[in-house]
């Protein structure tokens, strides 16, 4: 049995991979008698895998950290410097070609910061963006100025605010999403041939708020974690 773990800036995802199927578990159901292997996408600081990695020590499991390459399968990585692409963002691209084969994919992952990545049709990464998410764009306008606020009541719209924490969330919201947009008026294609994927801690959030077809993948980097261990042995 392998374990997927993806190490967020806010959060740590775990996967049991067996027979093909990802089911994710807290981190206390780990059945750690059955684990033969553990690979680990990290992004997020290094102790939030303290106590995974004192268990794996004590059952003598290798610990697998998952790297970028320049080619993966048939998906190519769009930057020349390839190591200096997120291994989250290498996952999640390589997740969004395997599960839609054939198509554009814009892939939106959402927590902390914002990542929108392109992959075409082939798999050639195209490239991406890498934005504030909506919480740290929130947080850095009220650090820099004096009178605009928000508060923990009101919601995330698309509508222009009236008030300045609706103006501020919503300024945050619209920003995100027109991202998402410009993204897709970038690719000289038919709207049927993209696929729009959302994931992350907003990435539910974000999806509502989109207004064309589009799916939501909590563990979408899992995923992508899960066909990296299938073509690096």
């Amino acid at each position: 049995m392998r374990l997927l773990i993806d190490v967020g800036n806010t959060a740590v995802k775990i996967g049991v991979d067996c027979d093909g199927k990802i089911t994710q578990i807290n981190e206390t159901d780990i059945p750690w008698l059955d684990v033969d292997d553990i690979v680990v996408a990290q992004v997020g600081h290094a102790n939030a895998l303290a106590s995974i990695k004192q268990h794996a020590a004590r059952y003598n499991i290798n610990i697998r950290q998952a790297t970028v390459t320049q080619k993966l399968g048939k998906v190519n990585c769009g930057y020349a410097q390839y190591q200096n692409l997120g291994i989250d963002r290498w996952l999640a691209v390589i997740a969004g070609h395997y599960l839609y084969p054939n198509q554009y994919c814009v892939v939106v992952d959402s927590g902390t910061a914002t990542k929108v990545d392109v992959v075409n049709q082939v798999g050639q990464h195209l490239g991406g963006w890498i934005l504030p998410g909506l919480d740290m764009m929130i947080a850095s306008l009220l650090a820099n100025t004096e009178k605009v606020f928000s508060d923990n009541t009101s919601l995330f719209e698309q509508g222009l605010g009236c008030n300045t924490p609706n103006a501020v969330k919503n300024g945050a919201l619209v920003s995100t999403l027109g991202a998402v947009y410009t993204a897709i008026a970038q690719l000289e294609c038919d709207a049927t041939d993209i696929q729009v994927i959302f994931a992350g801690g907003y990435g539910e959030l974000l999806q509502q708020h989109y207004d064309k077809p589009s799916v939501f993948i909590d563990d979408l980097v899992l995923k992508g974690l899960k066909s990296w261990c299938d073509f690096i042995r």
